[in-house]
C-alpha cells in the first residue's frame, strides 16, 4: 500500500459566506495541489470538503498521513466520534441531527477505502504546508469573489 501524506485546511470570508478549501497530497517527492472555493458555505463543511478532495485524489487505496488545523475533523477519527454517528444513523448523542452529515458520510466511506492516520497541526503557524494549504484555500476565496 502507497504511502501518502496530505495537507488539508479550509477557509471562509463570513460564517456562512464565501468559502474555500486547500490540499496538498505529497508521494515519492512529488506534490500535487488542489483547491475550490464556493459560496453559501461555513469554515466546518470547508475543513471537511478538504479532507475528502484530497482523498478522492488518490487513484488506488493508500495509507495516508492527513494532516488538519481542524479540531473538528481530526477529533471526530481521533475520539471515535464518526464510528458513533454512523451507528446512530448520522445524529449527535443528543438524537440531534448531525450537522454536515453529508460530508462526514462521504469521509466515513472514503476512509474506509484508505488507512488514515489523523494528524492535528495548528494552524498560523510554522508548519510549512499548512500554510500553504490556507493560501490556497483563501486564494481559491479572492479568485471566486473576483469573478462575481
Amino acid at each position: 500500500m502507497k504511502k501518502v501524506t496530505i495537507y488539508t485546511d479550509g477557509a471562509c470570508s463570513g460564517n456562512p459566506g464565501i468559502g474555500g478549501w486547500g490540499a496538498v497530497l505529497i508521494y515519492g517527492g512529488h506534490e500535487k495541489r488542489i483547491y475550490a472555493a464556493t459560496e453559501n458555505t461555513t469554515n466546518n463543511r470547508m475543513e471537511l470538503t478538504a479532507v475528502i478532495e484530497g482523498l478522492k485524489n488518490l487513484k488506488e487505496p493508500c495509507e495516508a498521513d492527513v494532516y488538519s488545523d481542524s479540531a473538528y475533523t481530526v477529533n471526530a477519527f481521533l475520539k471515535g466520534w464518526i464510528d458513533d454517528w454512523a451507528k446512530s444513523g448520522w445524529k449527535k448523542s443528543d438524537s440531534k441531527p448531525l450537522l454536515n452529515a453529508d460530508l462526514w458520510q462521504e469521509l466515513y466511506s472514503l476512509s474506509k477505502t484508505h488507512k488514515l492516520h489523523f494528524i492535528k497541526v495548528k494552524g498560523h503557524s510554522d508548519n510549512e504546508y499548512n500554510n500553504l494549504c490556507d493560501k490556497l484555500a483563501t486564494d481559491a476565496i479572492k479568485n471566486y469573489k473576483l469573478q462575481l
